[in-house]
């Protein structure tokens, strides 16, 4: 079946003295985790990430990249440049890309084809906000989000993609789907990509986390739902005991 994957979104957190610091006090807490185990920081701090977690059980990953190769887009880290650091993962589409800049479904597929070419493994993010939700538009925006954002992607490529849901209105809110609507809602997402693929590839390659404010309180009654596969932590990543009861639920 497919292995659970608990990734932490440092977000604009951490320096590179906090960073070895928090990796520091990580290492020995989640070295028998049985969930295969990310942490994605700012840019300035994967060098110091990817030095410190060698011969550990824990990947880096970036939390963005750019489609183009490289250019002039100031400001912006292509993945070769992510490559040569060492990182494994890169997180595209999170909603505060969306929301703050710019990010549409199309610029994701972009992303998502860049960091694929070079052999890093994409966590895409997709999820609706409150009033999508209430305006009950949940599976239009999530089978939108989820198609685009497969587009012209190879199905040999599906077992190194990892997809979050996370729902908008339950990022840094506190607020949390119920792990039964959690499970019901990725469900609308693995059944898109059965359809683009077909259902076999979709139910045994593809992983999908929760990224709605799973903590160390509700982690273990997510985690019992057949489709979650993991998550991706914002706040509770940021402190290695709450991270560590995440990633050993």
């Amino acid at each position: 079946m497919r292995t659970p994957i608990i990734a932490g979104n440092w977000k604009m957190n951490n320096t590179i003295a906090a960073t070895k610091a928090l990796v520091t006090e990580l290492i020995p807490l989640v070295k028998d985790a049985k969930a295969e185990v990310v942490i994605c920081t700012p840019y300035t701090d994967l060098a110091t990430a990817v030095e410190l977690t060698k011969g550990t059980n824990i990947k880096v990953g970036a939390e963005n990249v750019h489609w183009a190769e490289k250019g002039a887009f100031t400001g912006e880290i292509s993945a070769d440049m992510l490559v040569e650091l060492g990182v494994t993962y890169v997180i595209i589409g999170h909603s505060e890309r969306r929301q703050y800049f710019g990010e549409t479904d199309q610029t994701v597929n972009a992303r998502v084809k860049a960091a694929l070419a070079k052999g890093l493994k994409p966590i895409i993010c997709v999820g609706e906000t409150l009033e999508e939700r209430e305006g009950g538009k949940v599976e239009e925006v999530l089978v939108r989000q989820t198609t685009e954002a497969f587009k012209d992607i190879a199905k040999e490529d599906l077992e190194n993609i990892v997809v979050a849901y996370e729902p908008v209105w339950a990022i840094g809110t506190g607020k949390t789907a119920t792990a039964e609507v959690a499970n019901d809602t990725i469900k609308i997402i693995r059944d898109t990509i059965g359809k683009l693929y077909c259902p076999k590839c979709a139910e045994e390659k593809v992983r999908i986390q929760y990224g709605g404010s799973m903590n160390p309180k509700n982690v273990k009654e997510l985690m019992a739902m057949p489709e979650i596969d993991g998550g991706l932590i914002g706040g509770a990543s940021l402190k290695a005991p709450d991270f560590s009861l995440v990633v050993n639920y």
